[in-house]
């Protein structure tokens, strides 16, 4: 008999930026975990199109549109998701945004702010929104998609990589204010994977061909290489796991970069 321990039968998600990439196969995932899922993306079609493949699964799947970067969305989300389900036990913050390649020197202010208001704020929005109502209800997990670059140096992704470091630590400082209400608080960190979204990074040959050589695994990510993480920080399996960093990066950051 499959242990209950990895089951998210009952349990309702909500995953933003989940109409690709990433945040699509973190969803189809706790889907078929059992989760009754809320899709969000900007784009409700986009939303609409991910919900009828999963429901043609015989997945609970529900689109609600946010653009995170406006709080009145985010509560709209939220607040969707009570009405529907009553109930919310698992967020996972995943839309994000990187809109400049380059060094920090060219960043413009307006490119900063950006960065961080819709990378690193929307995020603090999100669980001030949603934490007290799973807490109310004994309980979650909450989940906040960060970056190896937040641990690398980098001469083109600077302030993603600023906004995906303070990400991590905000993880750390929500487990520690929420883990008394039974609420862990955790961060995933993707290598390189082939999205729409990284789309600069894996077709750049030299650093794919670079990644290649250093990585244990020897290859770039997929989507699907993430999403089952995100189940097991969401499920009883690891109830005693809160204010860490996961790396998803096929080992890239922990080997040496010499044959």
């Amino acid at each position: 008999m499959p242990s209950d321990l990895f089951s998210l039968t009952g349990k309702v998600a909500i995953v933003t930026g989940s109409s690709r990439g990433i945040g699509r196969s973190v969803a189809e995932e706790l889907a078929r975990a059992g989760a009754r899922v809320v899709i969000s993306s900007r784009k409700i079609e986009a939303c609409e199109a991910v919900c009828k493949e999963l429901r043609a699964e015989g997945h609970d799947a529900a689109a609600v549109a946010c653009h995170i970067g406006r709080k009145e969305e985010l509560q709209n989300l939220v607040e969707r998701t009570i009405e529907r389900h009553g109930r919310i036990d698992c967020v996972v913050a995943n839309a994000a945004v990187n809109p400049v390649f380059g060094p920090l020197k060219e960043l413009s202010d307006e490119a900063w702010d950006k960065v961080m208001a819709t990378n690193l704020r929307s995020t603090f929005w999100l669980a001030n929104l949603a934490l007290p109502l799973m807490a109310d209800r004994g309980g979650g997990s909450f989940i906040i998609m960060s970056s190896i670059a937040a641990l690398l140096g980098t001469r083109s992704q600077g302030a993603y990589a600023v906004s995906k470091a303070a990400e991590a630590q905000l993880a750390r400082n929500l487990a520690v204010e929420w883990g008394p209400r039974n609420i862990r608080v955790n961060a995933i960190a993707p290598g390189v994977i082939k999205t729409d979204f990284a789309r600069a990074l894996w077709e750049n040959q030299a650093l794919v061909d670079a990644i290649l050589r250093q990585s244990p695994l020897g290859r770039i990510g997929e989507p699907r290489d993430v999403g089952p993480v995100a189940v097991f920080l969401a499920c009883e399996a690891s109830r005693y796991i809160t204010g860490q960093l996961i790396q998803v990066d096929g080992g890239l950051t922990m080997a040496e970069p010499w044959p």
